[in-house]
């Protein structure tokens, strides 16, 4: 049975309850407020992160983001003491996905940041955290987990563009870094290169006519149109 358009925009808010995605692992942080327009959301900005740096798997994001991180358990702990950031979601290695803040709401995860012509990224983005250290190179399980949840994004928000911290901040940070593949989201998305401006140019139209091309041979089987 076909899904006629009109039940689609249904569809994509049925999957969201008050900027909380269904598919994502709530774990609430108190380190948000409220946006300056709750309309003026169209940003993305993708991060990195590992606690300790370079050390996976572990529950330190966890805490970091729910202001539970005891800082003298590691010595680099020390060195953020007193740290209140967010971010909408964190993306493990593992392609599980956790979500700490609503989408409605402003996490603190950009800091000073400027984006197009616009100061303070936090009033109009959503941040994503990979697990992971800047410039070194990220599981294929992130990045099929966050190509399903920009897709996500873009159904439920007027998503314009997808770039990195580096580049909201370029004078203070570097991630996701050169490890991040960006022409491979963009492969995996098929979004104009205007969106996932930081991938090679024709990186999505590449990848489309990929997929026209393939041939069809006798053990495809037909699909029937309704």
């Amino acid at each position: 049975m076909s899904v006629s358009a009109a039940t689609a925009p249904t569809d994509a808010r049925a999957a969201w309850r008050d900027g909380w995605w269904r598919r994502a692992q709530a774990c609430p942080s108190p380190n948000h407020n409220e946006r300056p327009d709750p309309h003026d959301i169209w940003l993305v900005v993708l991060h990195s992160i590992s606690l300790p740096p370079g050390e996976y798997g572990g529950d330190a994001i966890e805490r970091l983001f729910t202001n539970r991180l005891v800082w003298d358990e590691h010595p680099y702990f020390a060195t953020i003491r007193g740290l209140q950031v967010s971010a909408h979601f964190v993306i493990r290695r593992s392609g599980k996905l956790l979500q700490f803040v609503s989408c409605d709401r402003r996490a603190w995860h950009a800091g000073a940041s400027q984006w197009c012509g616009r100061d303070n990224c936090n009033d109009f983005s959503i941040g994503i955290e990979l697990e992971g250290l800047e410039g070194e190179r990220f599981a294929a399980a992130q990045y099929a987990q966050l190509a399903t949840l920009l897709r996500a994004l873009g159904r439920r928000y007027a998503i314009r563009a997808v770039i990195g911290h580096e580049h909201v901040a370029p004078a203070r940070k570097h991630d996701p870094g050169r490890g991040f593949d960006w022409g491979r989201l963009a492969r995996a998305l098929r979004w104009s290169h205007a969106r996932v401006p930081f991938a090679p140019s024709g990186a999505a139209r590449g990848a489309r006519a990929k997929t026209a091309a393939k041939p069809m041979n006798s053990r495809t089987p037909m699909r029937r149109v309704r």
